[in-house]
């Protein structure tokens, strides 16, 4: 993931997380007792245009109406052990059909100051599987075994930091510490693997952190290579066939998607920067987060999509806020879930979100079985 990097923010926000961390430790114990939002409860469940949040520290998925931002489902009790209606750390969600794909990535300890979220801040907290979950917070399918285990044997994950489902009903798992991204089926064979596993590097069939990956309409996959600062393209024979870097400036990237344009949409995290970069590899577009005003020094975004409307929308971590902004060079902010500078888990809050998208638009994404592309998606 943009790796837990709380350590690579500033002082001052050192200081500020250090003063919230029992407080938010506080509001987790809460949410552990409380009782989940469900699709039944109010009706509101899967509609479009409401955005689905993987709200990391908060330990939960939620389901927000942009109009009133108002919780109208949620997964994750806010507990920090991984059980039946748990997930710990989570980077990543995405909704498909009426199901719910979440990646427990886990939080990790011996980070200073501790990240909050988990009571452990020396072991920290694994959770290491990829589940898919039903309207009623039933797991019906899980990647990766129980109890935080992880490995890189049958049915082992370790940081799994992005998961999508694919056209043919198999699911993309990027497995970030194993360096790898496989492909598994429903039997949770894998049937194919870029990167070789536990191997950090560049090279042939090599990465380095991977954070995400979605595939492309010509086959490809398109892999967000975190610590080798690249998003690459590669095909099913492990070739490498196009390299993004806007020019080498990226560093820690987060999160590539491919726009129906033919551009690149690029997290560019350490930079603090949205880039979307043309096939020659240059920079047609961008937004830096870090110079909003309110913003911390060093927010890291983690996710950018392009949404149907033209806008994007940004999961900006340590700004604790999700933000849609349009398409113009200079571009405006025209909503915002969470309150920047805020870290909490109550009304329109929330907790290092690391992942948005908006449900039933695909932009850019990989589309799941039997949703097609709409003509005007970009």
């Amino acid at each position: 993931m943009t790796k837990f990097r709380r350590s690579d923010v500033s002082i001052q926000h050192h200081v500020r997380r250090a003063v919230f961390c029992a407080t938010i430790l506080f509001a987790v114990g809460v949410l552990t007792t409380g009782s989940m939002i469900r699709a039944g409860e109010n009706n509101e469940f899967n509609k479009k245009g409401h955005i689905v949040i993987a709200d990391q520290f908060n330990n939960r998925v939620i389901e927000i109406d942009p109009e009133t931002h108002k919780v109208v489902w949620q997964f994750g009790d806010g507990s920090d052990v991984p059980g039946p209606h748990s997930v710990v750390g989570t980077n990543d969600a995405e909704r498909y059909g009426e199901l719910t794909l979440i990646s427990g990535t886990g939080i990790p300890g011996g980070v200073t100051p501790p990240l909050p979220g988990c009571g452990d801040p020396v072991n920290g907290c694994p959770d290491n599987r990829v589940i898919l979950v039903n309207e009623d917070g039933n797991i019906i399918w899980q990647y990766g075994q129980d109890g935080g285990v992880s490995g890189s044997g049958f049915d082992e994950l370790n940081t799994p930091v992005a998961a999508t489902v694919l056209p043919n009903g198999h699911f993309l798992i990027t497995d970030q510490v194993n360096e790898r991204v496989i492909e598994v089926n429903r039997k949770k064979e894998i049937v194919w693997q870029y990167g070789v596993t536990g191997l950090s590097g560049s090279g042939f069939d090599e990465l380095n952190n991977p954070n995400s990956a979605e595939l492309l309409e010509n086959g490809h996959i398109l892999i967000a290579d975190e610590n080798n600062n690249r998003a690459i393209e590669v095909d099913r024979n492990m070739n490498i066939i196009h390299t993004y870097t806007a020019g080498n400036t990226v560093s820690g990237v987060a999160f590539a998607s491919r726009l129906g344009n033919g551009n690149t949409l690029i997290t560019d995290s350490n930079n603090s920067r949205i880039v979307e970069v043309d096939s020659n590899d240059n920079v047609v577009w961008q937004y830096i987060t870090n110079t909003r005003p309110g913003s911390i020094s060093s927010p890291l975004p983690t996710r950018a999509v392009r949404l149907r409307n033209g806008n994007t929308l940004i999961s900006d971590q340590f700004n604790d806020q999700v933000i849609e902004v349009n398409h113009e060079m200079n571009a405006d902010i025209v909503f915002t879930e969470g309150q920047i500078g805020v870290l909490g888990s109550g009304f329109d809050e929330l907790n290092g979100p690391y992942d948005a998208k908006v449900i039933g638009d695909f932009t850019g994404l990989t589309p799941p079985p039997a949703v097609q592309k709409d003509d005007d998606d970009e």
